[in-house]
């Protein structure tokens, strides 16, 4: 009797240890998920719409650049591009890790073309979308090398 009581107790031991280990797993996963949604809704709605749309306080900060409209409406749709490809499982690393290119070069067109106004906050965009694109690093790597 004291073997299978020792058994039994083996056996809640290691499922308990499993479940554990399971919950802190689950917690970022639920995280990186929200801020999946989360920054999915900012590039699309709060980002690429006013852009998309020509609203005026996004065709006043191309013209202040000095770039045309064209380049209104591809900095949307990139935008766009990325907010649609952090909603799905398989694009959410490569479009986290592009939107952090994409930022970079907004760093970059802050300093030069706004004289840094709002320099530091592509930043601010650019740690949960690395934590996504690390989140999501072994699927961006099976998907880069996906031989067809």
């Amino acid at each position: 009797m004291s073997t299978t009581t020792t058994a039994a107790t083996a056996t809640t031991t290691a499922a308990t240890a499993t479940t554990a280990a399971a919950a802190p797993k689950k917690a970022v996963a639920r995280t990186v998920l929200t801020l999946r949604i989360l920054l999915a809704l900012f590039f699309a709605l709060a980002s690429a719409a006013p852009k998309l749309l020509a609203l005026p306080a996004a065709t006043t900060v191309f013209d202040a650049i000095g770039v045309g409209d064209w380049f209104m409406y591809l900095t949307g749709a990139v935008e766009l591009a990325g907010a649609v490809g952090l909603l799905l499982p398989r694009l959410a690393g490569p479009a986290a890790t592009a939107l952090i290119g994409f930022l970079l070069c907004a760093f970059v067109t802050q300093l030069t073309a706004m004289h840094g106004e709002n320099a530091g906050t592509p930043f601010f965009f650019m740690l949960p979308l690395a934590f996504i694109a690390w989140h999501h690093r072994a699927r961006t790597a099976a998907l880069l090398t996906r031989r067809h």
